[in-house]
């Protein structure tokens, strides 16, 4: 096992890192930008090392200096956490040929999930079912036409290279794909230096649905059942819950059998999550994420187990804690994104935090950085943090939720909480009959 291990990341995940670094008997060293110098996973690290300036680029993406701060402190692993560089291929080969160990998958693979169509090609061949679509890259307008018109409309152009919502643009007519083809083009090369594009078919009313997978690297693997991320603003999702309220037992093993066998054939290794929309009873493949997810607590909630300890356990050449057949899922959890942000808007609000309470009770949980007197640093992601909670059920799930969110106090900056509030009062939420463009068209209503 590892005696110490550095963490590349801020805020609450790197935090909840430093927790099973102690929880497992290691060494945790932080690195943090000038701006985080009183974060909270410095202050709880047992080492930490100022790595740059308060730019991301000038520190949390600085790769040279993420290898000094490892070289300096004699650390022999990095957990990349998520963002940043947890999916930088070229990230992994430096820290490999530094003989450090990064805790995640090999650089092959994250290579390989990284481009959308050569993701999409890999998964059809292990025979995990995709959207019906254009055969690699589409180089030409008059292509695009042609695909779009073969496939019938509405369709999506989406960078190959793409993510966060950046370059995808919706055809719904053949008057609306030339507009769709060159936007989506110029805002891939714009924001990934690469205009490479393919279509899809544009599913009208899906679910958002990403089953959690687990590979040791040695071919073998297992499913940590499915999330449902269909409640989001932007392709950034905002509310995620696990199970489904869409999926049932039956079909949640058919598709997770699937996705555990793929990644096993590929020889994967750590945690990685495999993405879905979910339409009619159907499942089509969208990406693979090749890291840990931002809700992965409400996965660790259902089938309690920890994430974190596995990819660690995992990346020291241990075997699988659990096998599949001891992962069953126990009631029912649900995560509310927290962002420093001004409502209606969605402004960034960053700023000192006069007071702050974290719920508590049976059943919550409370993943956050912030502290009495911290100040929100204006250079970073606006995620504060995230509250989750766990029921035996999904309507004790709801009312524990409520609860929870009344019990949250942050004051001396905006938050989102109050969106959450106003989602539990829908019907269409307490009963889970929502798509991935309920939230989108609701808050439209609600003039946000």
């Amino acid at each position: 096992m590892f005696k110490k291990i550095l963490i590349a990341n801020r805020g609450e995940i790197a935090l909840r890192v430093v927790r099973a670094c102690r929880e497992m008997g290691i060494q945790s060293v932080a690195v943090h930008s000038t701006a985080d110098s009183d974060a909270m996973h410095v202050r709880m690290a047992d080492e930490s090392v100022c790595i740059g300036p308060p730019s991301s680029t000038q520190s949390y993406l600085s790769i040279p200096n993420i290898i000094s701060a490892c070289e300096i402190t004699g650390a022999e692993a990095i957990h990349p956490g998520y963002g940043f560089l947890s999916e930088n291929a070229n990230f992994v080969q430096i820290v490999e040929d530094h003989d450090l160990k990064f805790i995640g998958p090999t650089a092959q693979h994250i290579r390989i999930m990284g481009d959308k169509i050569t993701a999409k090609d890999t998964m059809k061949n292990l025979g995990v079912p995709c959207v019906p679509g254009s055969d690699g890259g589409v180089p030409t307008v008059e292509e695009a036409r042609r695909i779009a018109g073969d496939m019938g409309y509405p369709v999506i152009v989406k960078a190959t290279a793409g993510g966060g919502g950046r370059g995808m643009k919706v055809a719904k007519s053949a008057a609306e794909i030339d507009v769709a083809f060159s936007t989506a083009r110029s805002e891939s090369k714009a924001a990934f230096g690469n205009d490479e594009v393919y279509i899809e078919k544009y599913l009208t009313l899906p679910r958002h649905i990403e089953v959690q997978v687990f590979g040791d690297g040695k071919g073998n693997a297992v499913h940590l059942g499915e999330r449902d991320c269909s409640l989001q603003r932007r392709h950034q999702k905002v509310f995620e819950e696990a199970p489904s309220p869409a999926i049932d037992a039956e079909t949640r093993a058919r598709i997770g059998k699937t996705c555990a066998d793929a990644v096993a054939e590929i020889g994967y290794a750590g945690a990685g999550t495999i993405e879905f929309l979910y339409e009619n009873g159907e499942f089509y493949f969208i990406e693979m994420n090749t890291r840990l997810q931002v809700e992965h607590p409400v996965t660790e909630a259902v089938f309690g187990v920890d994430l974190v300890r596995e990819q660690i356990r995992v990346a020291a050449g241990l075997p699988l804690s659990f096998k599949q057949e001891d992962l069953v899922v126990k009631g029912h959890a649900i995560e509310c994104r927290i962002n420093a942000e001004k409502l209606p808007n969605f402004q960034p609000s960053p700023g000192k935090i006069a007071q702050y309470h974290a719920p508590g009770g049976l059943g919550v949980r409370m993943d956050s950085h912030l502290y009495d007197g911290y100040t929100i640093p204006p250079y970073y992601d606006s995620l504060i943090g995230k509250l989750i909670v766990f029921g035996r059920d999904r309507p004790e799930a709801l009312a524990r939720l409520n609860r929870a969110l009344g019990e949250l106090i942050v004051d001396g900056i905006h938050t989102t909480t109050p969106l959450f509030h106003q989602l539990l009062a829908e019907p269409d939420v307490q009963s889970g009959n929502y798509t991935i463009h309920w939230l989108e068209k609701w808050l439209e209503k609600q003039g946000g």
